[in-house]
């Protein structure tokens, strides 16, 4: 169900892309409606309630997830009697204004930030999404992918159920909505045990906050304190964004729920092994986050160290591809005893609506991207450090820049193994022959890309980096580079749905 973007308006990156984050705020009514912190009241005197209402908390939570999803953001908002909703296409900056969040009034809030790689990009997809029932409201934003969702939408269909989205999302919606007589948790948990792939759920009504993470854990969702209060977010990052507290990660199969008397966990379905995303560490997480007790950077760094150590090659200086190849390239560099430097530098106001009209400028955009530092590579022999090699576009023009910037040699490691299978749980993967390893060995796409050498980890290598992180919460999703899945899923067989 992936979606191809406007190639218009779009800059077509090579790149894997996450589908999402999301983002829970609940705010003990009576602290929210006096805008004080009843544990520090004097702290906050300045202050009016509107600076601490839950929808502010979320703007500012889902600022620090931005780089999970760009296509749209949303903010849905409860005051304990009725559910308001905002949510709009493009960045959480495009997306709100001052006015928008002064509208959105109340305690408990539930956001989002999307990328679309499960239905089309639009506002019909945007999320949370809001269904109203004669029970009361339920808002649901969601991060992941499911790998049955035509099964499920042609079964709710077949039952009477419309849908205004293509976004198997609405799914989870209705099938929470169909049970809500049960009461939400009994509602939740059927509607849990019904879907099948990854998912970071973040529900809310119009009096708790709930939070549920699929039984493999594929996808990352952690708790924090806050004054007055709890969030829920996809990375620590966010929590830190509020001023709030790590408390700590949601377990795989694990139900949260929040309200006033505090926060309540239970298990639901089998106990099942923990298999994180691994290209959460790899390349879509923030630097600064932390995720099932690994620190980003940290696993990062033993990444590129690993792949010094297996596939060091003598040289002068080493960088990195900017923003996720740095932590590797430092790694790397301190293991290699080579100096590091800063000879890659990216453009950061290239925004998603950088006109590339033709093809042939939509392959050159990276030349506007991103630039060499010619005083720091010239006549120099450079380790070009890169988190992964998707279709090699990227890395045949990284070798042209730093060759134009005088670099007399040019070797590429890449501190992931070669990715050569699709992704099923919430991440735009190309078809697997647009997958440069799917179709090439190593030495074939060091000749395409033009490098002196290339070489990636080791997936023994990469896992053991993890491993020296944090053993006790070992355990990973490796199916875009191994094609085993901690799920069966649908695979690509002469054009054909099949199972892997």
């Amino acid at each position: 169900m992936n979606t191809k973007k406007d190639d218009w308006f779009e800059e077509e990156e090579d790149k894997l892309r996450d589908e999402c984050g999301v983002v829970g705020i609940y705010l003990n009514e009576k602290d929210e409606s006096s805008g004080k912190n009843s544990a520090d009241e004097e702290k906050y005197t300045a202050y009016s309630a509107s600076d601490f209402n839950a929808a502010t908390k979320a703007y500012f939570a889902l600022y620090a997830l931005q780089h999970r999803g760009q296509d749209s953001a949303g903010i849905a908002v409860s005051n304990g009697e009725e559910i308001s909703i905002h949510k709009a296409m493009g960045t959480v900056a495009e997306s709100f204004t001052k006015e928008n969040l002064v509208e959105l009034k109340g305690h408990i809030a539930c956001g989002h930030v999307r990328y679309a790689t499960a239905g089309s990009t639009s506002i019909e997809n945007a999320q949370p999404m809001l269904q109203k029932t004669k029970l009361g409201g339920i808002a649901v934003a969601h991060n992941g992918q499911l790998i049955n969702y035509e099964q499920l939408h042609e079964m709710l269909e077949d039952s009477g159920s419309s849908f205004s989205s293509t976004s198997d999302t609405e799914v989870i919606l209705k099938f929470i909505a169909k049970s809500y007589k049960k009461g939400l948790e009994r509602a939740l948990t059927d509607t849990i045990q019904m879907i099948k792939g990854s998912f970071a759920l973040v529900v809310m009504t119009e009096k708790c906050l709930i939070g549920a993470r699929d039984p493999n854990g594929i996808r990352p969702l952690c708790l924090g304190k806050v004054d007055g209060g709890w969030i829920l977010a996809s990375e620590s990052c966010a929590i830190d964004a509020v001023n709030g507290t790590f408390v700590r990660d949601i377990k795989p199969g694990e139900i949260v729920t929040i309200t006033d008397e505090g926060v309540k966990s239970f298990e639901f379905g089998e106990h099942t092994s923990k298999r994180t995303c691994v290209f959460e560490y790899v390349y879509f997480a923030r630097p600064d986050a932390e995720i099932d007790g690994i620190p980003v950077t940290l696993a990062r760094e033993k990444m590129g160290a690993a792949l010094a150590k297996e596939s060091g090659v003598p040289a002068d200086v080493v960088v990195g591809v900017p923003d996720s190849g740095i932590g590797a390239a430092q790694g790397y560099a301190k293991a290699a005893g080579i100096p590091f430097a800063n000879g890659i530098i990216k453009n950061k106001y290239i925004g998603r609506t950088f006109i590339a009209p033709t093809q042939r400028e939509r392959e050159n955009m990276v030349f506007v991207k991103l630039n060499a530092v010619k005083s720091v590579v010239n006549g120099q022999r450079v380790v070009v450090i890169d988190d992964s090699i998707v279709r090699g576009t990227t890395s045949r023009r990284l070798v042209q820049i730093l060759r134009r910037a005088g670099a007399k040699e040019v070797h590429f490691r890449i501190s992931s193994p070669p990715v050569k299978f699709p992704c099923y749980f919430g991440i735009n993967t190309p078809t697997r022959n647009e997958l440069i390893s799917s179709q090439h060995n190593e030495n074939e796409i060091c000749k395409e890309i033009g490098a002196d050498s290339l070489a990636f980890i080791s997936a023994e290598g990469m896992l053991e980096a993890l491993r020296e992180c944090n053993a006790e919460n070992y355990g990973f999703c490796k199916g875009c580079f191994t094609g085993e899945y901690p799920i069966s899923v649908p695979g690509e067989l002469n054009g054909k749905i099949t199972d892997v």
